[in-house]
C-alpha cells in the first residue's frame, strides 16, 4: 500500500461523494478497498481536521487501554472504535490488542530515542549461594510489586468505566 499525501486523502473523500466507485479509487490511488471505507468514515465523523499533515499523535496507556477494553470487553468491534476515537488506521487499535495479549494482558509502552538505563549486571558465573538467594529475591519482590502495580491500575481503569456507565 502506498502512503497518501493529505491531498490523495481529500481528492478520495470528494471522489467518493461524487459517486466514482471503491473499485475505480482503489485502482486509481493504488490503496485497498478497505482503505477507503475507512477513510471516508473517518472523515465523516470527524471531519478534515483529523487528517494529519506534519506530527504523529502519541497515544497514552490510558487511551490504549480504553479502546482495548472496549474491543475486548464490551464486544464492539476495532473498526468503529477506531473510527470512534479518530485512529488513522484501523490497523493501529489490532496491533494494540494483538501486543497486549502477547505480553500477558498488559500495556507496554514501545520506547523510542536512547536508553537511559544502565546495562542489566549479568548473573555472575561463580555465584554463591547466598548472593543467588538474594538476587533471586530481590527479583522475586520486584515482579511482585509490578503485579500489584497492575493490578491497581486495572482496578482504577475498572473504577471509572463503572462511573462512565452509571452516567449513561
Amino acid at each position: 500500500m502506498s502512503k497518501l499525501s493529505y491531498e490523495d486523502k481529500i481528492n478520495i473523500y470528494n471522489e467518493k461523494k461524487e459517486g466514482i466507485s471503491i473499485g475505480r479509487l482503489s485502482s486509481k490511488y493504488k490503496v485497498r478497498k478497505c482503505v477507503i471505507n475507512y477513510l471516508t468514515a473517518l472523515i465523516e465523523k470527524h471531519g478534515y481536521d483529523i487528517l494529519r499533515t506534519r506530527q504523529n499523535k502519541v497515544h497514552t496507556i490510558f487511551e490504549k487501554q480504553e479502546a482495548i477494553d472496549r474491543v475486548l470487553i464490551n464486544g464492539e468491534s476495532v473498526w468503529s472504535v477506531a473510527i470512534d476515537l479518530g485512529l488513522l488506521s484501523y490497523g493501529m487499535l489490532q496491533n494494540w490488542i494483538k501486543k497486549y495479549k502477547e505480553n500477558g494482558y498488559n500495556i507496554v509502552e514501545r520506547k523510542r530515542g536512547r536508553s537511559t538505563m544502565t546495562k542489566v549486571p549479568k548473573k555472575k558465573e561463580n555465584e554463591t549461594k547466598d548472593e543467588k538467594i538474594e538476587r533471586l529475591e530481590k527479583e522475586n519482590e520486584y515482579l511482585k510489586a509490578e503485579l500489584e502495580y497492575s493490578k491497581k491500575l486495572r482496578a482504577v481503569v475498572q473504577a471509572r468505566k463503572n462511573r462512565q456507565q452509571k452516567k449513561k
